[in-house]
């Protein structure tokens, strides 16, 4: 059971802790081939870089993970193992076909889990918790109209 611990009287100065276990999702290795996660309680919206007690590679991006966290700070997260699934249960191996439908004028790509596309240090994560993700040396947007960001927050810097 994860429990949050944040003092009322001293919120400002005290800071989040998570104590317990907290189940999350291997979201993809960095360039020096750090697991990045994404949890509940996670301090930012992007996935956060972690330290690993496991040995983890490309086969096991969006595989559940348990996660601890060095002195209960949600910034440091440890990653104890990946989940194991029951016997039973059945996972769709890594190589398994995806779903695809094509027509003249759309291509749909649909995942249980999560979507990526990579090609080099770029990517574009789509997950089925409806979080899109940009990842890259350089970002470029352009638009001949309007081009709009909107959100419940905005944060640039």
């Amino acid at each position: 059971m994860t429990k949050v611990v944040e003092r009322a009287s001293d919120a400002a100065k005290e800071p989040l802790r998570l104590d317990g276990v907290v189940i999350g999702v291997l979201m993809g290795l960095d360039d020096a081939g750090a697991p990045l996660v994404v949890f509940p309680g996670n301090p930012v919206e992007a996935a956060a870089s972690a330290r690993t007690t496991a040995k983890l590679g490309a086969d096991d991006v969006g595989a559940d993970v348990a996660l601890m966290f060095e002195g209960g700070d949600p910034a440091r997260p440890l990653i104890m193992g990946r989940i194991l699934h029951p016997a039973g249960e059945v996972i769709p191996a890594a190589d398994a076909p995806l779903t695809a439908s094509i027509d003249d004028e759309r291509l749909e790509l649909t995942a249980e889990r999560e979507i990526v596309l990579r090609c080099g240090k770029a990517s574009i994560t789509l997950t089925r918790a409806g979080k899109i993700l940009l990842r890259g040396a350089y970002i470029f947007s352009r638009s001949t109209g309007v081009n709009k960001i909107k959100g419940g927050s905005v944060q640039l810097n």
